[in-house]
């Protein structure tokens, strides 16, 4: 009996220790996941950084005209912007409305400004300055006007007049901020140009912010076979359109852009219009890449960035309208992680976001995001994770990397994946002098450069502890090969081994005419056509060579080098030998037709003795990657540039001997080479294509035969 209930109390305490361990009901009832990515790109699964706190906006009322001592609903339409001052308070633009909600920091309606002096007409943005006057982006007017704290209109700046401003320029503006000199910069509907940017009288200074012009490679092509005439012709590119703009207490300006540029989306300008974050040159706006398949057809699959904020750590969060993720990166640009996703069609759930076009944080970080579908704003709260994350975070990008190192640990344990955080750590193990550890974390966090300096400082120590003895084998080993060559010149084992007998195996010599080519290549490919120096043994076990030099590179080089995030033995074999057997058809087929005196047995052996140098200089290069760092890139790119270099006129002397070919014949051979590949690519593409539909035909047939 005794044994029993000690069994019923064991089951007992297994119990109530398994609920201890479950995660907190906040984080538990959250609808969306929260993710980051590796140094690979790839997608790692966290717990939530934010969690839902409550919703605002829902419960907004106006007096009855009829019954002004009643109140009824006057819900927001289709708002458009929101704005959070230094005390907290909540303005929106409520667009539908024609009004600005002002509301407290619970969310309660303090008042609502309406301008009854000059109506305002689908105001879609709101900034309000530390003084408390209010500047509202009134679309519907075409104008921007600037309110005192009680709503008094001040000033109103429409369209400026200058002769800088082009004629097709159409001021709508959109979005206003307003930094410390009091200068406004205003986003408009379709201003290519960039932001409007005025002084506080509203003259026009200037344009500020214009993204680049995207051209694609037809573009460039275009321009540069038409002429003046004909190009002049094609539909303008112009630059993409900037959505938003906001700015921080450091008083740098925050843009971001939707459309389809794929690189600064998310722009961080100083005062002279200066991308700080334009070292990156990557893509902002995150999303998993299983969400492009829930697009509908000719929809641009680019992450459409609507709105950015600025944390008090200056943290950048953005939305984005596609594919309703909300990411935040560090002030200098590196991705923390991101969250959210759609909402269900026809349901509502608390944290999933159906149309996001703006978002705000105040001064204790909760962040705002406003939906002008559900015409409310959900209301977020850091977790224990994201306040960790922030807080190492912060002191890793001021320097303290000691300091950071603790919370950094504490990261690590809620999350064991989390990149940023392993990053941390390295740059923790660098400043103390601990190179060996950090060396192992910066692979692991994928961070090249970092890994690098932590080579560069192992391999110094290296050299100053073992500088002596280093110093000392180079200069008596010397010495010795001098004395002990003198002592055996003429000696009687030398002597032998100067007259052995020569290999006179045919395959051995085939293959040591790949080795005379290198230094003969007019000699070297001209016998091979003319006098049978070669063989297909000799080419094949070649092939095998540079194939495994391929693999040899892949594996062996230096991580400072390699920017491979995976191996895939089969993609490389059959890329590599697709490639080159296509290249030996094509030739062969333009040579027939052109002139050429070469055999396909010539073109084979050629091309495989042609690559010899991808194997003598491609192994040692990999090897030695292993005891170079970045700083000796020049010379590792320089000797990998060669070679190739080498090869291709390796490649190019090939044709012009083997085919006898003058050296502008040769170039229009590897010319219409060159062309035939890609024709064959095309058919073996459309060939496949029609094979795979006409093996799913006759499969459908079979079914529908077994089915009847």
């Amino acid at each position: 009996m005794k044994i029993r209930c000690n069994r019923w109390k064991l089951l007992l305490s297994l119990i109530i220790l398994c609920i201890a361990l479950l995660p907190a009901t906040a984080e538990a009832g959250v609808k969306y996941s929260t993710f980051t990515k590796d140094s690979n790109g790839n997608l790692i699964w966290l717990q939530p950084a934010y969690y839902p706190i409550g919703v605002i906006g829902q419960d907004l009322s106006v007096p009855d005209p009829g019954n002004p001592a009643q109140r009824i609903k006057s819900p927001l339409q289709t708002p458009k912007d929101i704005f959070i001052d230094p005390h907290n308070d909540i303005y929106i633009a409520d667009t539908g409305n024609n009004r600005i909600v002002h509301m407290n920091e619970q969310g309660q309606l303090i008042r609502y400004i309406t301008v009854p002096e000059s109506p305002l007409l689908k105001p879609e943005g709101v900034f309000v300055t530390v003084e408390g006057d209010i500047y509202v982006a009134d679309t519907g007017n075409k104008r921007v006007i600037k309110l005192d704290k009680t709503g008094k209109l001040q000033q109103e700046y429409k369209r400026p007049d200058s002769r800088y401003i082009p004629d097709t320029f159409v001021y709508d503006p959109s979005k206003v901020m307003v930094d410390e000199r009091g200068f406004l910069y205003v986003a408009v509907h379709g201003g290519y140009e960039g932001l409007v940017l005025l002084d506080g009288s509203g003259k026009f200074q200037g344009f500020f912010g214009a993204n680049k012009t995207v051209l694609s490679a037809l573009d460039a092509l275009k321009r540069w076979l038409y002429t003046k005439e004909m190009y002049a012709n094609e539909i303008a590119k112009k630059p993409e359109t900037i959505n938003s703009v906001a700015t921080d207490k450091n008083g740098y300006i925050y843009t971001v852009t939707g459309g389809t540029i794929k690189t600064d989306q998310l722009k961080k300008l100083n005062i002279k219009g200066e991308n700080l974050l334009r070292s990156s040159q990557k893509e902002f706006g995150e999303y998993r890449p299983m969400d492009t398949a829930l697009l509908q057809a000719n929809v641009v699959t680019m992450p459409q960035l609507i709105d950015v904020a600025v944390d008090q750590n200056g943290n950048m969060i953005v939305v984005d309208q596609q594919y309703k993720y909300i990411s935040h990166y560090d002030s200098s640009g590196n991705l923390l992680y991101f969250w959210g996703g759609p909402s269900a069609v026809g349901s509502s759930q608390v944290g999933l976001i159906k149309s996001p076009v703006a978002l705000d944080v105040n001064s204790r970080n909760e962040l705002f995001v406003l939906d002008d579908q559900e015409n409310i704003v959900q209301v977020f709260r850091l977790s224990e994770f994201g306040e960790k994350v922030n807080q190492a975070n912060q002191q890793t990008l001021a320097g303290y990397y000691e300091a950071s190192e603790k919370p950094w640990q504490d990261v690590l344990r809620m999350n064991a994946q989390f990149t940023p955080a392993i990053l941390g750590l390295a740059k923790a193990a660098y400043k103390k002098e601990n190179f060996e550890a950090a060396e192992k974390l910066f692979k692991e966090a994928g961070d090249h450069e970092g890994y690098s300096d932590a080579f560069w400082q192992i391999r110094m120590r290296w050299f100053q502890k073992n500088f002596s003895w280093i110093a000392s084998i180079v200069f008596f080993g010397t010495i010795a090969l001098v004395v002990l060559d003198r002592l055996t010149a003429k000696s009687r084992f030398r002597l032998k081994w100067k007259n052995r007998p020569r290999w006179k195996w045919s395959f051995i010599l085939h293959l040591k005419h790949s080795l005379y080519i290198l230094k003969h290549p007019v000699d070297g490919f001209t016998a091979v056509r003319y006098e049978g120096k070669g063989s297909y043994a000799a080419a094949l076990l070649i092939m095998i060579g540079v194939y495994g030099a391929l693999l040899f590179k892949e594996f062996f080089t230096s991580f400072s080098f390699n920017m491979a995030v995976r191996v895939d033995v089969y993609s490389i074999f059959t890329q590599f030998f697709i490639v080159w057997i296509t290249w030996i058809i094509a030739n062969y087929l333009v040579s027939s037709i052109y002139r050429g005196e070469g055999r396909f047995r010539d073109i084979l052996i050629g091309s495989a003795y042609a690559l010899v140098p991808y194997i003598i200089i491609g192994i040692p290069l990999a090897l030695i990657s292993n005891v170079m760092t970045l700083s000796e890139s020049s010379i590792y790119n320089f000797i990998a540039n060669a070679m190739l270099v080498w090869i291709g006129l390796l490649m190019f002397w090939k044709i012009q001997w083997v085919h006898n070919y003058s050296v502008g014949e040769t170039v229009m051979n590897v010319f219409l080479t060159l062309c035939t590949m890609l024709v064959i690519g095309v058919l073996i593409f459309i060939t496949a294509g029609l094979t795979n539909d006409l093996a799913s035909l006759f499969y459908e047939m079979f079914q529908e035969v077994l089915l009847r």
